[in-house]
């Protein structure tokens, strides 16, 4: 089963034959500066440790919800930590907002990171503040008085849902109200940039998505950019405008959502992606498949429909142009960003050369056809 994920899905050009890795392009220049830019970050861990962060180059444009995605020990975490400078790396350089973070002095770097907001994992709250007092704390830390900082709190109260419980304690909270806390917390200093460090892994799925589809609003009422880490590839499916697939503290695959998820080019990246879109291939279905007929090739292929053709008759319109007969053998469609896709694997059967023109018409429609290999199944 794993070899049927071992070719990315993407257009070829003789059937066959596998591009090279790509590099997804931009969705569109952006004419503003970039809110968040990382330039060959590097961090090890004690003198010759674990290098966590390994020539790590990215960039966040304003206003978008940019996702970084990996498993444990990818190094997500630390090159959050690195954007607000809770951790400093050792070499590269920290753009932020028009800030260059580590040419700041301690002052500078205090005013610089108020108008960066952080959400935690495990919210963080203190037991003996009631809500109000908690999402007030960082205003009372940085000397705003009273009333302003009751003013404040008031605002962000609606925002986040918890007008109602406001005099409630974090222990007569729900784990999605505490999370509000947290972000309301993180929003009380106005923040322009919004970082989120696995903030939804402590919540069950249905919490998950209130809580994304909150930071999705907020981003929009309050004009944020959100940098999120995650190493559930479903976040970022749910609510991210780019996003940078990590291992081994390296930044392996990055671009568009959507051409991420249908053009994966990493091995890392097409693991993350079929645990959401699901485009493998059940156990033992090829081989229940049955044999081609006397003159009759069977071709068996991951078919990607994406883009314009994507909601197009294209496997029966084939079939009748090239009498070429379509075995669907699993097939999933879905919709990322408002974007639709389809993922299918056909087991193609026909005259060798039918089998071969219809497949290539598929790819000149801009379908992607990656074949799959029968011993692998």
């Amino acid at each position: 089963m794993a070899g049927l994920l071992a070719r990315p899905l993407v257009a070829a050009g003789p059937l066959g034959h596998t591009p090279p890795i790509m590099q997804h392009a931009p969705s569109s220049p952006s004419a503003s500066p970039a809110a968040i830019t990382l330039a060959g970050l590097t961090k090890r861990y004690a003198s010759g440790g674990t290098l966590a962060l390994d020539d790590v180059s990215l960039s966040v444009q304003p206003g978008e919800i940019f996702g970084i995605v990996g498993r444990s020990g990818a190094g997500k975490s630390t090159l959050i930590r690195c954007v607000n400078l809770l951790e400093r790396p050792d070499a590269g350089q920290v753009r932020v907002l028009g800030h260059d973070m580590l040419a700041l002095d301690d002052a500078g770097l205090r005013a610089a990171r108020r108008g960066i907001g952080m959400v935690f994992q495990h919210f963080n709250l203190h037991s003996r503040r009631t809500v109000a007092e908690n999402i007030a704390f960082p205003l009372e830390i940085a000397g705003l008085p009273a009333a302003e900082r009751r003013a404040r709190v008031a605002e962000i109260l609606p925002l986040v849902g918890l007008e109602a419980r406001a005099k409630a304690y974090p222990a007569q909270l729900s784990g999605g109200q505490k999370q509000r806390v947290g972000i309301a917390r993180a929003l009380a200093s106005r923040p322009r940039l919004l970082l989120c460090d696995e903030a939804t892994s402590a919540l069950d799925p249905e919490t998950t998505e209130e809580i994304l589809a909150l930071i999705r609003d907020l981003r929009a009422r309050l004009d944020l950019t959100v940098l999120l880490i995650t190493h559930e590839m479903a976040v970022v499916k749910a609510i991210c405008d780019r996003v940078a697939v990590m291992e081994a503290g390296r930044v392996i695959e990055q671009g568009r959502v959507f051409d991420v998820f249908t053009q994966p080019s990493q091995p890392t990246t097409r693991r993350f992606v079929s645990e959401v879109i699901g485009h493998g291939v059940p156990e033992g279905t090829i081989a229940r498949l049955p044999e081609p007929g006397p003159g009759e090739t069977r071709y068996l292929a991951h078919v990607l429909f994406a883009g314009p053709n994507s909601t197009r008759a294209v496997i029966s319109q084939a079939s009748r142009e090239f009498g070429v007969d379509f075995n669907i053998v699993s097939g999933r469609i879905d919709e990322i960003s408002g974007e639709p896709f389809g993922v299918m694997a056909l087991a193609a059967y026909g005259e060798p050369a039918k089998v071969t023109a219809a497949l290539l018409w598929m790819q000149q429609l801009g379908l992607a056809v990656t074949p799959i290999e029968e011993d692998a199944a």
